[in-house]
């Protein structure tokens, strides 16, 4: 269990501003990353160093993305001005996150420009709709070179997050202690009107940026 990525939600008609903005501050452009056809969404990402990347998701003009958990959390917090929708935990085997959880993982997929079709099982977009602070798992199903934190884009790396929450609620959740999944990444606990991931510190060539 680890940190995969963490996820930005904007509306459309702020979604090339935003990729443009984040991609200047944090050092490096980001790639298109595809669309999502099962949950009505499409994201740039920009691979970093570590292991993880960030995305930046906004929902397209389709029924799907109003069906699906993922395409709702996406909206509402695009509704609400924009800004972090979550962080997202890679496990290398869903199934026990499964049986915790008592339903099964939704499967997902997006055709990279490139061509290949990045295929994953997720979970745990429910409970984020119900408690913006918690994580939500993923199993990646393509081999390890082709996961998108696979090819870092930059030097730049996550060095600390910080969320309005309960630590003890997460690691419920998580079924471990809830910084297991964040190693050598520093956790902020913060006080806020609403839970949720409230700003990521990224560590640059050009120092520290916070967004």
């Amino acid at each position: 269990m680890r940190l995969d990525h963490v996820s930005y939600a904007v509306a459309r008609d702020s979604f090339v501003s935003t990729v443009q903005r984040m991609g200047s501050a944090l050092g490096a452009g980001f790639v298109d990353g595809g669309v999502h056809p099962r949950f009505g969404t499409r994201n740039f990402i920009l691979p970093l160093s570590g292991g993880t990347y960030v995305e930046v998701v906004t929902t397209l003009d389709h029924p799907a993305a109003d069906r699906a958990p993922f395409g709702q959390a996406v909206a509402r917090r695009a509704a609400e001005g924009g800004g972090w929708l979550g962080w997202v935990v890679s496990v290398d085997d869903i199934a026990p996150v499964e049986a915790r959880l008592g339903r099964t993982s939704t499967e997902g997929h997006r055709v990279r420009p490139d061509g290949f079709d990045l295929r994953w099982k997720q979970i745990g977009l429910l409970e984020l709709l119900e408690d913006p602070q918690l994580p939500y798992f993923l199993q990646w199903l393509v081999p390890g070179e082709e996961c998108p934190s696979a090819d870092p884009r930059t030097s730049t790396t996550i060095h600390g997050v910080s969320i309005a929450g309960d630590a003890a609620s997460i690691a419920e959740f998580l079924g471990e202690p809830a910084d297991h999944p964040l190693d050598q990444i520093d956790v902020t606990w913060v006080e806020d009107e609403e839970p949720g991931l409230v700003s990521v510190e990224f560590a640059t060539a050009h120092g520290p940026v916070t967004i």
